[in-house]
């Protein structure tokens, strides 16, 4: 009986690694890789990247004309330099985020956004291969459509936990969604005290009814859930397009021989009934039924505080070694 892992991918799921470190990577033989500050940070602090770390310091050092502004070079550098090494294990893409202090600012995003891909294209990788990751607030699906229709630069909106922001990413034209499973799961269970099961998981929930809405509706935005705490989230989500899964749950797949079935079925969600919205064009509306959310609201706030913290406690480490 071929792993859980091989069979995951003959549902029609695309795997995806979410590890910024890499020599992890090549053994499960992903298809992408994806990479937030967080990962980044805890990849940094291993000795096996050193090098990179020294690649992007003497970068910075020569890029910008107060110590911040070397700070911030440094770390889009690093950014990259990891985002390179990934791209020689991976056929496909790698996703690499805009810093979350961007997550209000449209037109910050989408400098940052162009930045970064000038970035990968001074050292030889093409766009075609990167995906810019941004906060699924307002601004940065608007940034988003802005970067897919006016520059052609393909965007993984993520920190995503509810159906409005969804629909408007996908009406942005975004390449690539990362709806959130264990993170919803984390708020339910903080919220009512009690367990639930794969199948009854609000995390897996949220990822169906936003896979079944893109199908219905026909939506050419890749659906890739993400965060997950245990292998039942996954294993219920088989057949959605992407998946994005750390190293971790993708050794327990790949130890199991367990059967595992498809469960998302793109044909079958022509038949739901599911009210069209449309908010790309309507700001007021799309904040007010985010805004209907409570776990949305409190995940995204929670979501973006967390990954820029991250990035200023790497910040202080490149700091450091730039003033070393």
């Amino acid at each position: 009986m071929p792993s859980q892992l091989d069979q995951l991918k003959k549902t029609g799921t695309t795997v995806v690694c979410d590890s910024g470190d890499f020599a992890t990577i090549d053994k499960y033989k992903p298809q992408d890789a994806t990479t937030n500050p967080s990962l980044i940070l805890a990849a940094s602090k291993k000795e096996e990247y050193a090098k990179l770390m020294d690649v992007a310091v003497e970068y910075g050092k020569q890029h910008g004309k107060d110590i911040e502004e070397k700070v911030d070079s440094t770390l889009d550098r690093l950014l990259v330099e990891f985002g390179k090494e990934i791209l020689q294990i991976v056929p496909g893409k790698v996703s690499t985020e805009v810093d979350a202090r961007f997550s209000f600012d449209y037109q910050g995003s989408i400098d940052k956004a162009l930045h970064i891909i000038e970035l990968y294209k001074s050292i030889g990788i093409d766009k075609s291969r990167v995906l810019i990751k941004l906060a699924s607030t307002w601004e940065g699906i608007k940034a988003a459509h802005t970067l897919q229709t006016e520059h052609g630069v393909n965007c993984n909106l993520t920190l995503m936990f509810s159906l409005p922001q969804a629909i408007a990413a996908a009406e942005a034209g975004a390449y690539l969604i990362s709806p959130f499973v264990g993170r919803i799961l984390d708020w339910y269970k903080a919220s009512t005290k009690k367990d639930y099961s794969p199948q009854d998981d609000p995390g897996v929930k949220s990822v169906q009814a936003i896979f079944n809405y893109y199908k219905k509706y026909g939506h050419k935005t890749i659906v890739m859930g993400a965060s997950f705490r245990n292998k039942g989230e996954i294993t219920e989500l088989a057949g959605c397009d992407y998946l994005t899964i750390s190293p971790n749950l993708l050794e327990e797949l790949y130890n199991s021989t367990d059967d595992l079935p498809q469960k998302l079925i793109a044909s079958d969600a022509q038949k739901l009934d599911i009210p069209k919205k449309s908010y790309i064009n309507d700001e007021p509306l799309f904040r007010f039924d985010f805004n209907e959310e409570t776990m949305a609201v409190e995940k995204l706030r929670e979501g973006i505080s967390k990954f820029a913290a991250d990035a200023i406690t790497l910040k202080d480490i490149l700091r450091k070694k730039i003033n070393g």
